[in-house]
């Protein structure tokens, strides 16, 4: 079973770089592992939003951290980013806080892409990219010369010349079961949130078949959850801060089609304000942050990365600190596979 792993996740969108860096550092002291931030061109929201470009952030918080691991959750190395140049930019991180350092890949958003003039491809297509994208970063961090001819990408004689000094793992963010298995055969892991939970059993089990297909022992790969929460003493205030983010809570099929802020932000209404409390735990009590832990945890997660729209983000970083992760870390070893509420690790195919 691996070892547990909790993280801090920096919500790029909402803060400015200079806290996001206090957090950082205050989150190391408090005793997470890791600090995920997001990878956004365009905020969820106009008013107050933020768009820290990650990569330099991640330098700027790796050098004021010491033993923390860093990454991105989540970049999307197509358009935007072409996968030659994110598989440079992670390399030299790695080369200069080798070990530290992981990525985590997906499909994107529309936000991020459209906004620069790019069309925006429809999903099945936006898998093949993802999947050929990452082929040529793994090439490229091998360090020889890659030439690759693909649907959508093309190498010429390319190199990295300052490759990683270690192996970045690379997860992948998906609540769908090809990508999950894209992640088995090819990753490291994957990444999911609360609203991937419902075919989470499907999720994993693709993932794990694919790994035993390609040789790959499937209890070395990550299982990656973002937990989102607001916690305060007053319920309303903690709901308050927990509504900046709902904008990511307006029904789907109205959130994909819209590339302008702002436009998602006056779309926001009673629906995507009730669907706020469905995908965060917005609570006056820290005991319900607990049982929530608890419920993730035995679903089989051993990456946790704690998202909060805390209105006093100290006062949250230290209470996790104290009371909660102690408990994560004592609870996730004393779990027995019988305990567990997801499949047992496959080690063979059916």
């Amino acid at each position: 079973m691996p070892k547990l792993r909790v993280g801090y996740w920096a919500a790029a969108e909402q803060h400015n770089p200079d806290i996001l860096i206090q957090y950082a550092r205050e989150a190391e002291v408090v005793g997470f592992d890791i600090i995920a931030v997001s990878d956004h061109f365009a905020p969820w929201r106009d008013s107050d939003g933020q768009a820290v470009f990650p990569w330099v952030w991640m330098a700027a918080a790796a050098s004021q951290t010491r033993s923390t691991e860093l990454g991105t959750a989540v970049t999307t190395p197509t358009d935007r980013y072409h996968p030659a140049i994110v598989a440079q930019a992670f390399a030299t991180l790695d080369y200069l806080f080798p070990g530290r350092i992981f990525i985590t890949l997906g499909t994107g958003h529309k936000m991020n892409e459209v906004p620069l003039g790019f069309a925006w491809p429809k999903a099945s297509q936006r898998i093949a990219r993802l999947e050929e994208a990452l082929e040529v970063i793994q090439l490229l961090w091998k360090g020889d010369f890659v030439n690759y001819d693909g649907k959508y990408f093309k190498l010429i004689n390319a190199k990295l010349y300052t490759p990683p000094k270690k192996k970045i793992p690379v997860y992948l963010a998906t609540a769908n079961e090809k990508v999950a298995a894209m992640a088995g055969r090819l990753g490291d892991g994957i990444l999911t949130n609360p609203r991937g939970l419902e075919n989470h059993i499907s999720i994993l089990k693709s993932m794990q078949d694919a790994a035993l297909k390609a040789g790959k022992d499937p209890s070395k790969l990550g299982t990656c959850l973002e937990f989102k929460v607001s916690y305060d003493v007053d319920y309303d205030r903690a709901f308050k801060s927990a509504s900046y983010w709902a904008p990511t809570a307006i029904p789907k099929d109205i959130r994909e089609g819209i590339s302008d802020p702002r436009q998602l932000e006056a779309n926001v209404g009673p629906e995507a304000m009730d669907g706020i409390k469905k995908t965060w735990l917005i609570t006056d009590d820290s005991d319900d942050i607990i049982r929530k832990l608890g419920e993730f945890l035995k679903m089989g997660f051993n990456r946790v990365y704690i998202h909060s729209a805390s209105p006093n983000e100290h006062r949250f970083l230290h209470l996790v600190g104290r009371d909660i992760l102690p408990w994560m870390k004592e609870y996730y070893e004393s779990l027995t596979d019988v305990e567990r509420m997801t499949l047992p690790l496959r080690t063979s195919l059916d």
